[in-house]
């Protein structure tokens, strides 16, 4: 079968290679992959930044945002042939840490874990994969290939749950106002959830024009162009940091409204930016802010996922995968054109 592999660590090895068919060891459920989202994880994998081969091999099978049907699966896994699942990403580590044991290894303490498609374990990004039941989910029928926006939603729902945890550090919390810095498809996502909950939702993006100022507003949002200075007086209760652009977080942090939260889930470049740290431990420790860090999800991550999905307007979101490339071109999906938003492998093509 054909699968998206690369060397790790080696720029430009990536290449659609013929694998054998995945081992039982795998996962009792056999599933025919669907499609496959990309984005800046994959991207770095490929340039060499990033990434670990399992340890029975040199090459790692790409690939972490899945979407399949299952083709067989014993009775007792609560799966049967022409299920729609997705594949959670990361395992637990074997000792396990606490976080680990407690089934939040999203939160692992010491590195042990497994990621499919990125640290020591194959990816999603073949032509047929195997998963153990219990890091798949079955989704609820959805039009066409929505479905695969479920791993990037994971990871807005798990955002979304610590800020909600944070602020039940005292019981007279009301947030109002939200401000999402990027418009990528974590951005769009934040704001989705934001909506959701019925709370006032601004998304910061440098760009006036393409798709997504409209998508902002047919969501329900208000969008901002220009600088982040341009929205200096909104006083957000709640900012979801989304490009990861050391500028941009410089900007965003230490400027919400009193008792504010700040999350953090994107990772951008090593450039550096002028930061006045006096200031914001004045307004941090005054104001009684939290500014903390989210990445990749547990299960109960992708269970909040679905639901905000199954809610969400279907035409809304198809409107977030921009662009469609088959397998057999499947390097076109690693760039970066006009418009793009979310870019997927379409193994049906």
């Amino acid at each position: 079968m054909r699968a998206i592999t690369v060397l790790p660590g080696v720029l430009n090895s990536a290449r659609l290679d013929e694998v054998p068919e995945p081992p039982l060891t795998d996962g009792a459920v056999l599933v025919r992959t669907l499609a496959l989202g990309v984005c800046g994880t994959d991207r770095e994998i490929v340039s060499g930044a990033y990434g670990e081969a399992p340890a029975a091999g040199e090459r790692l099978v790409l690939g972490h945002e899945s979407l399949g049907e299952v083709i067989a699966a014993p009775p007792e896994s609560g799966f049967a042939p022409g299920d729609q699942i997705v594949g959670i990403v990361r395992r637990p580590d074997p000792v396990p840490c606490p976080a680990c044991g407690g089934g939040e290894w999203d939160m692992c303490r010491n590195g042990g874990y497994t990621e499919r498609g990125i640290k020591g374990r194959h990816g999603y990004g073949a032509e047929r994969f195997r998963i153990e039941p219990e890091f798949a989910l079955k989704l609820q029928p959805m039009p066409g290939v929505l479905g695969v926006l479920m791993e990037p939603t994971s990871i807005v729902a798990k955002a979304w749950d610590h800020i909600a945890r944070i602020g039940r550090r005292f019981n007279s919390w009301q947030p109002r106002r939200v401000l999402v810095a990027g418009s990528g498809p974590i951005g769009l996502l934040a704001a989705l959830f934001g909506v959701q909950r019925g709370y006032e939702v601004h998304v910061f993006d440098r760009r006036s024009d393409g798709p997504k100022p409209k998508l902002i507003r047919d969501l329900g949002g208000t969008h901002h162009a220009g600088t982040l200075a341009d929205v200096a007086g909104l006083d957000p209760d709640i900012v979801i940091e989304c490009t990861g652009a050391p500028a941009v977080i410089a900007q965003v942090l230490g400027r919400t409204a009193p008792s504010g939260i700040v999350c953090l889930a994107g990772i951008g470049g090593d450039h550096a930016a002028s930061f006045d740290i006096g200031r914001f431990n004045r307004h941090m420790v005054l104001n009684n802010d939290v500014v903390f860090g989210a990445v990749n999800a547990n299960r109960m991550h992708y269970e909040m996922a679905a639901d905000a999905l199954a809610r969400a307007d279907k035409d809304w979101l198809g409107r977030l995968i921009s662009r469609r490339v088959p397998l057999a071109r499947w390097h076109e999906a690693l760039d970066h054109e006009a418009g793009d938003i979310k870019v997927i492998v379409d193994f049906t093509l």
